[in-house]
């Protein structure tokens, strides 16, 4: 229980100067991880190669994880408490303020809190009923018995509320500790560490403050208003929220979301071996079902087995997902071919596993780089895909820092949306994009909100069905993007380039060898012939048919109908020209693919499409060979 004495004279400052020695441990445990990671990691990767360099990798990523965990849990006790500092300031000054009126009154207050007063001449009663300022109505008792008892009670009310903060703190303290034990920091551990600071020091540090449905440029504004304390509480405390918020720093987004990734697998983990504490019996004896009599030899799996085994396989294939994006981490300073530029420093801008999974994923830094492209991957991705669109990326930007002149580049896989899963069913439907094509913008406008200096120049690519998801975002809102590149696009919802929010000069398509756009529909006579009959051309025989058959679904429609009956002119069919970007009636560069095939060859080493791409991000126009040149 907190005494008068204690909370008269508690010194608040010593709670403050011990989070900032935990905060001084915390941010070193960051830094440390950020050198292991990027210069000890990286280099043995871009230098060295076998059992040796594997074994060293192997130490190195456990001390990385060693400091990750470090900063963790020590940001969570210097939160607790700064916490603790900062919410006895209250009933610490509300005590002093009681005390300093009992003494102006010459009264006295015990160590219990009791207080006593000095008796004075009774008031004769106002028999008149009157009553005035001057001369206020009291029925009867000493005037100071009154003031005392106001007094006492509110002494009573600031031990009451120091008590309980006093509690509500110590009881999270002293679940923040390690067993100690640091070959396999307990990440499970700090989550739930993570939830009770959340819930102790809520009146302290306010989820509710973080800005929800704000703008990225509110965003940064509010976090610029913060002291660097309050940020660092506020990555340690939510990393969730924090991680998910356009307009935030990368670095910052980055450090919030490698926290969320690694309580996540934690949780993760601890719940399969959790199921392997608890494993039902696997095998039931066969019964014949005519006799009713065991069947010697014969079992079969039993239902609750069969259930357990389902739940596990799906734990286990999350993380499998998680780890894919660890997969990234560890190819920094690493070149798959010899005179390749090794991976750069990976970011995480976006991680959660709602739904199908989300995250975007940064190679280098966006906002200190000079040109950066935003790549939107199509349908079927998830993070157990994700990996390949990852690798894309990584191509992309060796290409385009080879042709950047020296200047920073970044590349960022982008998978914030629900991506369609199956080809027949989902990709067809515009629900996918229309709900991603606003969150595209709210990420980019976040780029365009962090980035630091002088605007960078920004583009945003598009896969199959992630062209899509741009053209609803155009539609939807504005597109804050320099320039726009769609390869294999089955539509982007609208009819002209110009409709995309930028000049349609900046505006590039690409089609994998193939027609770029339908003749017309299939006719009953020759469904898919091609020909003067109608009918589509030459489909499903292009290297990329996606653009074609996608079209029907994605992109407006123009329609020429021949009004004369067959008899009279001998033709009577309707021409539908799908407007696709690339189509030339959509007034998109059209790009040369070169030897590209198939409708995931644009980003294939050396190719002629992945140069264009590049050429592209980097501003340097004139260089891109177009279909018509």
């Amino acid at each position: 229980m907190v005494t008068i004495k204690e909370l008269t004279e508690l010194d608040r400052s010593k709670f403050s100067d011990a989070a900032g020695g935990w905060a001084a441990v915390s941010n070193r445990g960051n830094a440390a991880m950020d050198r292991v990671n990027n210069e000890m990691i990286a280099k043995l990767q871009a230098t060295q190669q076998g059992h040796a360099d594997e074994a060293a990798r192997t130490s190195l990523a456990q001390l990385s994880s060693n400091f990750q965990y470090i900063h963790a849990e020590c940001g969570l006790i210097r939160t607790a408490l700064s916490g603790l500092a900062s919410e006895l300031e209250g009933p610490q000054r509300k005590l002093k303020e009681a005390l300093a009126d009992a003494a102006a009154l010459k009264f006295t207050v015990d160590s219990n809190g009791a207080v006593k007063y000095p008796a004075t001449v009774p008031y004769a009663p106002n028999l008149s009923g009157a009553q005035s300022k001057d001369a206020p109505f009291v029925t009867s008792g000493d005037p100071n018995e009154g003031k005392a008892r106001a007094i006492a009670n509110r002494i009573a009310a600031a031990l009451s509320e120091a008590n309980e903060i006093d509690g509500r703190y110590a009881r999270v303290l002293a679940k923040l500790k390690t067993d100690g034990n640091l070959e396999k920091p307990d990440w499970a551990d700090v989550a739930r560490d993570t939830k009770e600071i959340q819930s102790a020091a809520g009146k302290y540090l306010k989820e509710s403050d973080i800005p929800k449905g704000k703008s990225p440029k509110e965003n940064a504004a509010w976090w610029g208003r913060l002291s660097q304390s309050q940020r660092e509480e506020y990555v340690a405390v939510h990393p969730a929220s924090i991680g998910a918020l356009d307009g935030l720093p990368t670095i910052v987004r980055d450090d919030a979301n490698r926290l969320v990734l690694a309580e996540t697998r934690g949780n993760l983990e601890q719940q399969i071996e959790h199921l392997k504490d608890t494993e039902p019996k696997k095998y039931t004896q066969k019964i014949n079902p005519f006799t009713g009599l065991p069947i010697q030899g014969e079992v079969e799996k039993r239902y609750a087995w069969l259930e357990w085994e389902k739940k596990k396989q799906a734990l286990a294939a999350k993380v499998k997902d998680i780890e894919v994006i660890e997969q990234r981490f560890a190819r920094t300073g690493y070149a798959e071919r010899d005179g390749e530029r090794p991976a750069p420093e990976a970011y995480l801008l976006g991680f959660d596993m709602k739904g199908i999974g989300h995250a975007a994923i940064a190679n280098g830094n966006p906002d200190a780089a000079v040109h950066t492209a935003v790549y939107v991957p199509g349908t079927t991705t998830n993070l157990s895909t994700i990996g390949g669109d990852m690798k894309r990326m990584e191509k992309l930007w060796a290409v385009s820092t080879d042709l950047a002149d020296g200047d920073s580049v970044s590349t960022v896989t982008w998978l914030g949306y629900e991506a369609p899963q199956s080809l027949a069913m989902d990709s067809p439907q515009h629900g996918y994009a229309n709900d991603g094509g606003p969150k595209l913008n709210e990420f980019l406008g976040g780029l365009r909100a962090s980035h630091e200096g002088p605007a960078g120049h920004l583009t945003v690519e598009g896969h199959s069905y992630g062209s899509t998801v741009i053209g609803s975002a155009a539609r939807q809102g504005h597109l804050p993007v320099d320039d726009i590149f769609v390869a294999g696009s089955p539509g982007m919802q609208v009819r002209h380039a110009s409709q995309l929010d930028v000049t349609p000069d900046h505006v590039w398509a690409a089609q994998a060898d193939g027609n770029p756009y339908f003749k017309g529909l299939p006719t009953p006579e020759s469904p898919f012939s091609g020909g003067k009959d109608g009918g589509i051309s030459v489909p499903f025989l292009t290297s990329d048919p996606v653009p074609e058959i996608g079209g029907l679904s994605h992109a407006p429609k123009e329609i020429d109908i021949d009004i004369l009956p067959a008899w009279i002119d001998g033709d009577g069919t309707s021409d539908v020209e799908v407007l696709t970007p690339t189509n030339p009636r959509f007034g998109a560069n059209i790009v040369e693919t070169g030897d590209a095939r198939g409708h995931s060859g644009y980003w294939d080493i050396d190719s002629e499409i992945l140069k264009n791409q590049a050429r592209v991000v980097v501003g340097k126009y004139d260089k891109v060979t177009l279909e018509d040149d």
